[in-house]
């Protein structure tokens, strides 16, 4: 069996048997559970704490009323569950005082499934920016994904950083690209015709654009050769720009060829740089954006990867694409809208939850007494558990 569905069995198994454990899992939340059944439980059992239930308060065993009041209670937000399933629940609960170790359990299951769907999110947005030639949709997603990984880091108690993995994750091959790559490359070689032929006009695009926002390498190295004319100060034209891509070796290694430069030059239509480059820029965006949205997923499925190290290399997953993002915002002429840093403040986990969300695998001290841990005795028919179960 799945040790995630173990995990939440056990840690509702457990609060069935002890109502007073879920004074320490107050920062476990319904949605953490991936079964909506649990998450319907779960949310139940919570309310009726909330609500004075007289087994919350009660002295020696727990009465048979927590468990069926709690299984009504959620009845009314799902279907199939039953006190047959109740009870299967706290047969599958080994010790009632681990309940918050089960908990970090079922809390580490939810930060790989949210920070996996957010990705994906990304990279559907990210694809239909592409299509529609903006890149609004990928930045407010990307924050989006960000302040997650934020929040999920303090309830888990570490603090959010980027931090490089040791080898980078098997992203899969990248899906198809959701623009025309002939119309992508157009506009490339549009803007590098333009530079050769309106040498000044480097001065108005060599501050933010970079020769990896070319998704066609070899026009990247063309646009390095003009950006290294560029800053040497000397001429540029179609003769220069030939020599300089041969003291790079690039006609050598086959990179680029004599006639390619020829009929990058030819062709050369009135047209604006700023205009050009901010197209080739978006593409660069969401592109990028596309990337990292694959390489978090990637971090995601990686069930080996512990939740700190998931968020602290999901953020450096997206690091790439906050560069291209400040890049783009100097195009634009305004200062990038990153997320708010977080700073400690009372929004934040308190350290006691924090300890109890991390539960280093340490029992409470003061076990709880036998008397709360066994409910009243219930017919055989109803302790059995059953075949089928929600």
């Amino acid at each position: 069996m799945n040790p995630l569905l173990k995990a939440e069995q056990a840690v509702l198994g457990g609060v069935l048997l002890d109502p007073d454990q879920l004074a320490h899992l107050d920062w476990l939340a319904p949605d953490h559970f991936y079964r909506p059944v649990h998450q319907a439980l779960f949310a139940a059992l919570r309310k009726l704490r909330n609500d004075g239930h007289p087994a919350v308060a009660a002295q020696g065993p727990v009465p048979l009323s927590w468990v069926t009041d709690a299984v009504d209670e959620a009845g009314l937000h799902v279907r199939g569950l039953t006190a047959v399933y109740a009870h299967t629940l706290i047969s599958a609960c080994p010790r009632p005082a681990h309940a918050p170790v089960y908990g970090r359990m079922v809390l580490e299951g939810a930060i790989h499934r949210t920070v996996a769907q957010h990705a994906i999110r990304l990279h559907q947005v990210a694809r239909a920016d592409a299509l529609q030639g903006e890149v609004e949709g990928a930045l407010r997603s990307a924050d989006v994904l960000t302040g997650v990984l934020t929040d999920l880091a303090r309830r888990w108690g570490t603090e959010p950083r980027p931090v490089a993995p040791p080898t980078a994750p098997a992203t899969g091959p990248a899906s198809s690209p959701p623009v025309r790559v002939d119309q992508v490359a157009e506009d490339e070689r549009f803007l590098l015709a333009v530079l050769t032929e309106q040498p000044r006009a480097m001065a108005l695009v060599v501050d933010w654009l970079r020769p990896g926002d070319f998704a066609e390498p070899a026009h990247g190295q063309v646009y390095r050769c003009l950006g290294a004319l560029h800053h040497r100060g000397e001429p540029i034209d179609r003769i220069t720009l030939l020599w300089e891509a041969q003291r790079r070796g690039l006609l050598a290694d086959g990179t680029l060829s004599g006639e390619q430069l020829t009929a990058l030059c030819d062709d050369v239509l009135p047209g604006s740089t700023e205009w050009l480059g901010e197209k080739v820029m978006r593409s660069s965006l969401t592109r990028t954006a596309a990337a990292s949205a694959r390489a978090v997923r990637a971090l995601a499925e990686d069930e080996a990867l512990g939740p700190g190290r998931l968020i602290n290399h999901a953020l450096h997953a997206l690091s790439p694409l906050d560069e291209v993002r400040a890049r783009w915002q100097t195009a634009n002429g305004s200062s990038a809208a990153l997320p708010p840093a977080s700073t400690p403040s009372a929004s934040g986990a308190p350290p006691a939850r924090v300890q109890a969300a991390r539960a280093r695998s340490t029992p409470h001290a003061a076990p709880s007494p036998p008397a709360r841990t066994g409910l009243v005795p219930a017919p055989a028919s109803v302790r059995s558990p059953a075949r089928g179960h929600p």
